[in-house]
């Protein structure tokens, strides 16, 4: 089992900006129903329900602490971000898996086990920001469906790679549904005016997961060293 889960949850980490970097595909589904608002609307709303969009770009570093729970097991994880640069160092047991990408190459370490990143991520995680809600461009979704979920509208904007549904009442993101794996967020918190995740239930590869968020800082306490 620790064999896995450092693939599967970087992927849960980066399916949300991934995917919305992809096009979208050109048919859409057919029982959705068009939305009056435009991709554009959809996404600006978002940023604004984030804290604004000036607001998210100043942010150049973070820490966030979580809790995962996964298989009855709680992992402590801490993950720094610079920029495109990532570290996420997960505690088990008294054993460490981390996850490191410099801005060019990276590594998962599985108790000692180094494996490279794969050739084919790296142009992807080239793109990534310490907020990663910034990844969705409009210009990428031709369109907006609204559909009911538990009997709530959500507004949808679909690519190839999945669907993400954008709450209709407070513009926040609420369900992903991606290749990689699909993730719930039940509840923000507020950094700093800003909004993040505070809990996240994700599931992909056979494994379901419980992502809370005890600490997030801003701006502070990260440098380039961090990711030699």
């Amino acid at each position: 089992m620790k064999k896995i889960i450092i693939p599967f949850f970087c992927a849960v980490l980066f399916s949300v900006p991934a995917a919305a970097q992809k096009k979208a595909a050109v048919v859409t589904k057919t029982e959705a129903v068009k939305s009056k608002l435009t991709p554009k609307e959809v996404v600006d709303n978002y940023f604004k329900a984030l804290g604004g969009k000036d607001k998210l770009e100043a942010v150049k570093s973070t820490i966030t602490d979580n809790t995962v729970s996964v298989q009855g097991m709680e992992i402590q994880m801490t993950t720094k971000k610079l920029g495109n640069k990532f570290k996420s160092v997960q505690s088990l047991m008294g054993k460490e898996m981390i996850q490191l990408f410099d801005g060019e190459k990276g590594y998962f370490d599985q108790m000692g086990n180094k494996t490279d990143i794969p050739a084919d991520k790296i142009a992807e995680l080239k793109k990534g920001k310490p907020i990663d809600a910034l990844a969705f461009d409009a210009s990428n979704f031709p369109n907006v469906s609204t559909e009911k979920l538990d009997g709530k509208d959500y507004n949808v904007l679909s690519s190839d790679k999945g669907k993400f549904y954008f709450d209709a009442g407070t513009g926040l993101l609420y369900k992903t549904n991606a290749g990689e794996g699909n993730a719930t967020i039940k509840s923000y918190m507020t950094v700093d005016g800003i909004q993040f995740p505070a809990e996240v239930d994700a599931e992909g590869g056979g494994q379901k997961m419980t992502i809370k968020t005890t600490k997030i800082v801003i701006n502070s306490g990260v440098t380039d060293a961090d990711f030699k």
